[in-house]
């Protein structure tokens, strides 16, 4: 539980800190002008935004606001964004442009994901029943018949005069 916990607090700091490490990652290796230029308009905004958003979606589900906690489905899907993200900042060119597609497919499947995890918590429950015209009702609770059935026992109390 406390690594889901943990990972609900990470989510809003990661909207500031891995668009900051693409920048520092930058500076530091040397990337060159034309990576400046992606990541000050591209990968910034972008990887901002999209954090943002995927934080919004997972705060919108009734169970993360209850237990402060993400889902395991939440963990997976995050480790491996940020991980992709991360490893663009080190602007290896070997590898960069695979780990590129590899991140925007994982944002994009971690979005889907978090819609998925949300709709699946709104969604009607089983109580919820449809009449022909297609109007959501919730049944009213059935009467027990017990109630009718059980023995009444009556108790009166019974006042003695007061001693003299």
């Amino acid at each position: 539980m406390w690594l889901r916990r943990a990972f609900f607090g990470w989510l809003l700091p990661a909207a500031f800190v891995l668009p900051l490490w693409l920048l520092v990652g930058w500076a530091i290796f040397n990337a060159g002008g034309w990576a400046f230029l992606w990541v000050l308009f591209l990968a910034i905004p972008g990887v901002f935004l999209w954090q943002l958003l995927l934080t919004l979606l997972v705060r919108a589900r009734g169970t993360v606001r209850a237990h402060r906690a993400v889902s395991w489905w939440d963990v997976l899907g995050f480790t491996v964004w940020h991980v992709l993200v991360i490893s663009l900042g080190f602007f290896a060119e070997a590898w960069w442009a695979p780990v590129m597609v590899l991140a925007i497919l994982a944002g994009v499947g971690l979005f889907w994901l978090e819609l998925w995890q949300l709709w699946s918590e709104a969604r009607p429950s089983r109580f919820v029943l449809q009449s022909t015209d297609g109007v959501a009702y919730i049944p009213p609770p059935a009467q027990s018949g017990r109630a009718a059935d059980q023995d009444v026992i009556v108790v009166t109390e019974r006042h003695s005069p007061p001693a003299s």
